[in-house]
């Protein structure tokens, strides 16, 4: 971040060193206003172009951008074609390989523009009401560009000033709770300066839910083991205290469809969500990436057989614990949540059914563009757009991407709650999400450290694919178990004559997780360029 600052500054100050020396030759030539674009002095005297500056800030990564997945970096899903993720899947990343987990200049980009609106904003001559507005706004996104960071590093420089260009441009790591206190302090003057919703063009802008919601994410995760090793009950404490806030508001409650709330723009389930509009620009391009080879997509995130099995039978009990399991009869009787999220051999598919088997499957490697085919025979279902009919960069659904949604606030509290001793209000709140209307598992029972597995069990179905996953295991402290399980895929086999499948488990890559790997490596250009820079442990 500091050196594209730097880059930018050093090209403004050669560029004006070229208008001068051509400024001897023509004596009012420095008088001139440009005709082809606009000053950064008049950005500040605009309401509408400050509003355009705030709109920038808004450029926040999403979990739909294709070399940033997180789904393939957990044990949800395996990508395809992609040997930056296997390296991070086998525990070889380094500060130099680290290309998908690469958020540092991203976030601080976003960062510096922040930094240099709330460096303007208060001498702006604009009304009050919108000032304030856009105050929350940037607070809080400059508020969510650090809690991204210091998730995926740790503790991080916290920079609230523009540097100029004589200004020491090294800055040392502040700590993680230093970090997260100033987050939860950002959070909260959002929070006091934001409506609760919008209307028309301003939807989907933040809002004081949205404030309150983040500020729980941000609590729950210093109050977790990764962060909080000595279980000090008080993070716990405000981490439930600030989920109970969002639940108070009163204005969010679960959607009746699972399948149908990922697709439904502004819904009351959502927090916070980023619309997009394909059908004027390609802005993301899933149905095309997740689709099945037989229906045109590329299907390059592939879902692990791991996480096919930690989806429970319709009983409540998982497939390893049921009875009623059948291996040849794989996906029968699911946690409805499975048909919603998952693509498998057998599902009923637009107007057919995928066909992964071999020989010959439509879906498989010896299908239509086999080269396409998943490498463990699933396929993504949650977020596409079924009407779109062979997807190309020209036909593309509009799936909004969630960043936050009401039910995770309900399993955040419901977690926090658990570690304060309430296990009958965090049972409630879980059989609250398994008892929505598309779903309706059957409640849970468990006391004890048993409950607190259902919590953690909960999050990784309900919240399957939506950037949960990478950070929950690594601040529950048990990446070392979920991240070391070799990936497994379906082997589908089925006899030509008679038309019978058989299946098979197998393991098709090997995964390695580190004690070092809780912490993802500060790239290494970044500590070249800050000696001050201290990079994260065994790295």
């Amino acid at each position: 971040m500091k050196s594209l600052l730097i880059k930018n500054r050093l090209f403004r100050a050669t560029f004006l060193l070229l208008l001068l020396t051509q400024s001897a030759c023509d004596d009012g030539f420095l008088e001139r206003q440009p005709l082809d674009k606009i000053s950064e002095a008049d950005v500040w005297k605009d309401e509408k172009l400050i509003e355009a500056f705030v709109n920038t800030c808004y450029n926040v990564r999403h979990g739909f951008l294709v070399d940033y997945y997180m789904m393939p970096l957990t044990d949800e899903a395996y990508r395809r074609g992609r040997e930056t993720f296997h390296l991070i899947n086998r525990g070889e990343i380094t500060p130099v390989n680290n290309v998908a987990l690469d958020h540092w200049s991203n976030f601080y980009n976003i960062i510096t523009n922040c930094n240099i609106f709330f460096q303007k904003i208060e001498q702006a001559p604009i009304g009050q009401e919108i000032k304030n507005r856009m105050i929350g706004e940037v607070s809080f996104l400059r508020a969510y560009a650090y809690f991204r960071l210091i998730s995926f590093y740790g503790g991080v420089p916290l920079i609230t000033n523009v540097f100029k260009l004589d200004d020491d441009f090294a800055a040392v790591r502040n700590s993680y709770e230093e970090c997260s206190s100033f987050i939860v302090s950002e959070l909260e003057k959002a929070q006091s300066l934001l409506p609760l919703s919008y209307t028309g063009s301003n939807q989907g802008r933040v809002t004081k839910g949205a404030a309150l919601a983040l500020k729980a994410r941000v609590l729950l995760y210093a109050a977790s083991p990764l962060n909080n090793p000595q279980n000090n009950a008080e993070k716990w404490q405000k981490a439930a205290q600030a989920a109970k806030e969002v639940i108070d508001l009163g204005i969010y409650q679960l959607q009746p469809n699972y399948k149908a709330l990922f697709l439904t723009p502004f819904n009351s389930e959502v927090i916070w969500s980023r619309q997009f509009r394909n059908n004027l620009r390609v802005e993301h391009s899933i149905d095309l990436h997740f689709y099945p080879n037989g229906s045109g997509g590329y299907g390059q995130v592939n879902p692990l057989h791991n996480l096919v099995d930690a989806f429970e039978m319709k009983s409540g009990k998982l497939p390893a614990e049921d009875p009623s399991y059948n291996p040849q009869n794989p996906y029968a009787n699911r946690d409805p949540r499975f048909y919603d999220c998952i693509l498998y051999d057998g599902a009923k598919w637009q107007d057919r059914e995928l066909g992964s088997y071999l020989p010959g499957g439509p879906d498989s490697s010896e299908g239509a563009e086999g080269w396409n085919a998943s490498f463990t025979s699933y396929s993504v279902r949650k977020f596409i757009d079924e009407s779109v009919r062979r997807p190309s960069a020209t036909n593309l659904g509009n799936t909004p991407w969630i960043f936050i949604r009401y039910a995770e606030v309900l399993l955040n509290y419901a977690e926090a709650l658990y570690q304060l001793g309430d296990e009958a209000k965090a049972r409630e709140l879980v059989n609250q999400i398994r008892s929505r209307e598309s779903v309706k598992m059957p409640p849970i029972t468990e006391t004890g450290p048993a409950l607190l597995k259902r919590i953690q069990h909960e999050r990784q179905i309900e919240l399957v694919f939506e950037e949960h996953r990478f950070f929950d295991v690594r601040r529950w402290k048990i990446a070392l178990q979920t991240d070391n399980e070799d990936a497994k895929k379906m082997v589908i086999t089925r006899n030509p004559a008679t038309g019978q499948k058989t299946y098979k488990v197998e393991v098709f890559q090997a995964r390695a997780f580190q004690e070092r790997n809780y912490l993802v490596p500060i790239p290494q250009t970044e500590i070249e360029r800050n000696a001050q820079l201290q990079q994260n442990p065994g790295y």
